[in-house]
């Protein structure tokens, strides 16, 4: 299809999945629809719901039970308790299935609506437009004409849902020589992880919840430094950022700073919880350092301390 353009790395551009949760409280009350977003990034593919209904004895009200597609489990888990939605149930339901993080499931939605193709500074912050029940699942809102879309942190639910806490295995290592480092991340549970990870590392953190104000500090640090030719301000060893972020994704931030005479050495680490292939080429293509999944977060003050001695040209 002529309007199927691959995403360009290092736009800010991406592309969602939208899909609706129908709501009703009462029986014979109006319903209503609520709509949501996925990165098209983590959808493996849309499948009907073969029928499975919640059984009130499973330990976790939002898990269905598992079904078999392609000779794997998936588990299926119903959206909308865990979001709190009374759903109204329909003949036509449809399950996302989806991967990320090393991890596969299906999500019980009422149905999906189409893909949009956005900029990440169409995306704003949720702080005061969700309620506070939510604040840890919505990422995000977009505004596409008069709907509100409301995009969710899917890890953060996987977590919650299966009880499998996100959290940084034991790290051992420590930095004999104390580093700066800068961390961009929207989900305040990733970046209190981080934190917590290096400063038991002895890296002093700066933290930024999009790539946006990170982008900004750095320039506002630059602008103060009085020599102008000075390649690399003494403003932090290394930076490190996820991808998926409202205002400027990852990849542009490290496209920016790469591109930028006195940024360009400072060594950029990418994380997500979609590194796949495609991905990872498309964060060599932007300069990015090193790229490591979410489940590996616990390696990266060592991969970090090792990127820093190697642009030092030390010998480790």
């Amino acid at each position: 299809m002529s309007q199927e353009i691959l995403l360009e790395t290092g736009t800010n551009e991406f592309e969602i999945l939208e899909f609706f949760i129908t709501s009703q409280t009462t029986e014979n009350s109006p319903s209503g629809m609520n709509s949501f977003g996925i990165n098209v990034a983590k959808v493996v593919e849309v499948i009907e719901n073969p029928g499975l209904e919640i059984t009130y004895d499973n330990v976790n009200p939002c898990f269905m039970g598992v079904i078999s597609l392609r000779g794997s489990i998936l588990p299926i888990l119903d959206l909308s308790k865990w979001l709190k939605i009374p759903r109204k149930k329909s003949k036509n339901e449809i399950i996302i299935v989806t991967e990320f993080s090393k991890q596969t499931a299906g999500f019980l939605v009422s149905g999906v609506v189409e893909i949009h193709r956005l900029d990440w500074t169409q995306v704003e912050s949720p702080d005061k437009l969700v309620s506070s029940s939510k604040e840890n699942c919505v990422v995000g809102i977009v505004q596409i004409e008069d709907k509100i879309i409301q995009l969710l942190d899917l890890e953060y639910m996987i977590s919650d849902l299966t009880g499998v806490q996100i959290e940084a295995k034991s790290n051992s290592f420590v930095s004999d020589d104390t580093y700066r480092a800068l961390i961009a991340d929207d989900s305040k549970l990733i970046r209190e992880m981080l934190r917590n990870s290096l400063e038991e590392a002895n890296f002093e953190v700066r933290e930024f919840t999009n790539g946006l104000d990170c982008w900004n500090y750095l320039n506002q640090q630059i602008s103060e430094t009085s020599d102008s030719l000075q390649p690399t301000p003494e403003l932090a060893d290394i930076i490190i950022t996820d991808i998926e972020m409202p205002q400027m994704d990852g990849f542009t931030l490290t496209k920016k700073i790469k591109q930028h005479d006195r940024l360009k050495k400072l060594p950029v680490l990418l994380y997500s919880s979609i590194i796949t292939e495609e991905l990872y080429h498309k964060g060599l293509s932007v300069g990015a350092d090193e790229q490591m999944s979410k489940p590996d977060l616990h390696k990266i003050p060592l991969t970090a301390h090792l990127l820093i001695k190697k642009y030092a040209n030390k010998i480790i």
